[in-house]
């Protein structure tokens, strides 16, 4: 009985565990059930997008960078593909220096490849690859491919790459390109459609590159690839191909250009060229210039060491933001305000003893004893100072600013580069905003006399001189001075002219005009450049200057007894034909002395080509190397004198200009 009983506990006790089990089990199908519902019914679409994603990888296709050409179709800067060896940290197992140095075995990679390499891991770490080794020859591809399941991280990719086939010749028009900075991507996030620039590794950097950065982009385009679950591409599902950037067809004329450079040899300076009718700028020259090559991959320390320390500063780009006084070729314009304006007529004359004086300083004339008797037509030809410092002394600072201004002294141009410098225009109205205390807010009488002949506080860039003397050739018709003259589109080839009209006229009479240049071909024919213009085969028109670096405290400026870089400076502006002008240029040759000895052979070599078409034999090019100075002295608002504030110190002398 005791049996039986214990036989009926253990079957109860059976059949509660049976049913706990069976409800246990009923519970996990439930939850698995519930489960299978939550991810096939209810997150079935997000996880089958994701299971998409994964099985798809879209691959930017990057676009073709625009070309930009010359006026005539000379490419100045185009691409093309190579194999780069690039790196992806993230995914390299183990020390970064030894897979190098293991690499190294099969590639060859320079000491100085390895520091370009830790220079953009620094400035692009926002990338995923940084390249160790560019343009790899067929050979090392295969000694890299047949070892590279070795090197995790490590890939070889098809890139395209810039190239401007013509080294420094017009490099601080064309720029660069390099490599994305972290301050580039942050400006890339900016932009209005960031995200085209998906893949891309390369941006415009300087000059037309970086201005005309949206044209020469492209429009980015794309890859559905499928891959396996180990990452390997299988099949492309799908492709939106990338539409190439804009060609840009400029203005220069390339050969003018290098005709210009030949000609400054290894002088620094500055000088563009200008259509006067349009606007076109056929040459844009800054000297010394550099190689733009070296920016692309980025440069090595060596190279930019050189470039960034050395006296000559090939990297300034002396046309767009140097600022220097013009000199006597300003004197031109003084006397058309003076006609303008009624304070002299073209027979007024003076009798220049050979200076001016001004309380008790005294305004030297560049000619002990004076000119004589002097009218306009020879204030101009001769460049006669004691004219000009009494012209000033007439017209006063504030009709000569107002008169300057829409000739485009110490304004922006507007020309389609970054960083233009405004240059100085002096008035009383600047000097008040310009200092703080009220005797340095004073303009005083003294400070006017210099402005006559283009020095004092009169600080301008060469493009503003180039582009007063393009408007005067033109009679007063402001065309905006520009380099790209076509945009072509990289896909249908349509062409879209930059500019397509006239800014502005200046009121002028045009008796007044001719008055002016029929002096400045008189300065050509038998003034102070006739011995550079001898026997042209057209007439020209033109104004040479000096302007001084550093004022002089006693004695005769001699410029054998003055270190190199603080002698004056040589300008020279003209234009030609002078009856219908189809070239206006301003030059400055740095340190050059006297505009008649430097700047103007060069001009007679740029006019004989344009017009003419003649190249200047070998024996004219300039050979040497210019001599070596102790630092380079930047030109900035230079006064007549140096007295502080209280105007002319008295008893003080004032050399003029020596053209």
């Amino acid at each position: 009985m005791t049996e039986f009983k214990n036989t009926e506990r253990e079957l109860h006790f059976f059949r509660m565990r049976l049913s706990a089990a069976g409800i246990l089990v009923l519970i996990c199908f439930g939850l698995l059930t519930m489960r299978f519902v939550w991810l096939q019914v209810i997150k079935h679409e997000d996880y089958a997008a994701q299971a998409e994603d994964n099985r798809i990888s879209i691959v930017p296709v990057v676009p073709n960078r625009g070309l930009i050409l010359d006026r005539n179709g000379v490419v100045l800067a185009r691409n093309f593909s190579a194999y780069t060896l690039e790196i992806t940290p993230s995914k390299v197992r183990g020390d970064l220096d030894t897979l190098i140095d293991e690499l190294s075995m099969l590639v060859d990679i320079q000491p100085k490849d390895r520091k370009r390499f830790r220079k953009l891991l620094e400035e692009s770490k926002n990338f995923e690859s940084t390249p160790i080794r560019t343009r790899l020859t067929d050979e090392e591809v295969a000694r890299f491919t047949a070892q590279r399941y070795r090197f995790r991280g490590v890939e070889i990719q098809a890139r395209l790459f810039r190239q401007y086939p013509l080294g420094q010749v017009a490099s601080h028009v064309i720029g660069y390109i390099g490599r994305i900075s972290q301050r580039d991507a942050e400006r890339i996030e900016d932009m209005e459609d960031g995200a085209n620039y998906s893949g891309t590794d390369y941006i415009g950097k300087e000059g037309l590159e970086k201005s005309y950065e949206t044209h020469l982009h492209g429009t980015t385009g794309y890859e559905e690839v499928e891959v396996s679950a180990g990452g390997r591409a299988v099949r492309t599902l799908s492709r939106m191909p990338a539409s190439p950037g804009n060609n840009l067809i400029l203005s220069i004329d390339i050969e003018l250009q290098k005709v210009i450079e030949e000609a400054f040899g290894n002088r620094r300076g500055a000088m563009i060229a200008i259509e006067p009718a349009t606007g076109d700028v056929l040459a844009y020259v800054s000297m010394p210039t550099f190689d733009p090559n070296l920016f692309v991959e980025g440069i090595d320390q060596q190279s930019w060491d050189q470039l960034n320390n050395s006296l000559d500063k090939p990297l300034v780009n002396r046309p767009l933001s140097g600022s220097y006084p013009p000199g006597s070729t300003y004197k031109p314009f003084m006397a058309l305000a003076a006609l303008e304006l009624g304070k002299r007529s073209p027979a007024n004359a003076i009798a220049d003893p050979g200076y001016f004086y001004l309380g008790n300083h005294k305004f030297n004339d560049d000619k002990p004893g004076g000119h004589g008797t002097v009218n306009m037509y020879a204030s101009i030809v001769h460049s006669c100072d004691t004219y000009y410092y009494m012209l000033a002394n007439d017209l006063g600072v504030d009709a000569i600013h107002d008169f300057m201004k829409p000739f485009g002294f110490g304004q922006l141009t507007g020309i389609d580069l970054d960083h233009e410098k405004r240059g100085l225009l002096p008035s009383t109205d600047w000097k008040r905003s310009a200092y703080k205390t009220a005797a340095l807010q004073k303009w005083y009488a003294g400070e006017t006399i210099s402005l006559g002949i283009g020095q004092g506080y009169n600080s301008f860039t060469p493009l503003q001189i180039a582009q007063a003397t393009s408007i005067l050739a033109n009679n007063g018709v402001v065309m905006k001075p520009h380099l790209v003259k076509i945009i072509e589109n990289g896909v249908t080839r349509e062409r879209t002219p930059t500019v397509a009209k006239e800014s502005y006229r200046i009121n002028l009479k045009q008796e007044n005009i001719d008055i002016i240049k029929n002096a400045l071909v008189g300065v050509a024919r038998e003034g102070t450049s006739s011995r550079a213009f001898l026997n042209t085969e057209y007439v020209s028109a033109g104004k040479t200057g000096t302007a001084q670096v550093v004022g002089l405290k006693g004695g005769k400026y001699d410029s054998r007894h003055i270190d190199e870089r603080h002698r004056d400076h040589s300008l020279y502006t003209a234009f030609a034909p002078a009856e219908q002008p189809r070239i206006a240029v301003a030059i400055i040759v740095e340190n050059g002395g006297f505009g008649a000895d430097a700047a103007a052979p060069i001009v007679r070599k740029a006019f004989d080509y344009y017009l003419l078409g003649k190249r200047p034999l070998d024996k004219d090019k300039p050979v040497g190397e210019p001599p070596v100075a102790e630092e380079l002295t930047p030109v900035a608002e230079l006064k007549a004198y140096a007295e502080s504030a209280g105007g002319p110190k008295p008893g003080a002398e004032t050399r003029g200009n020596k053209d």
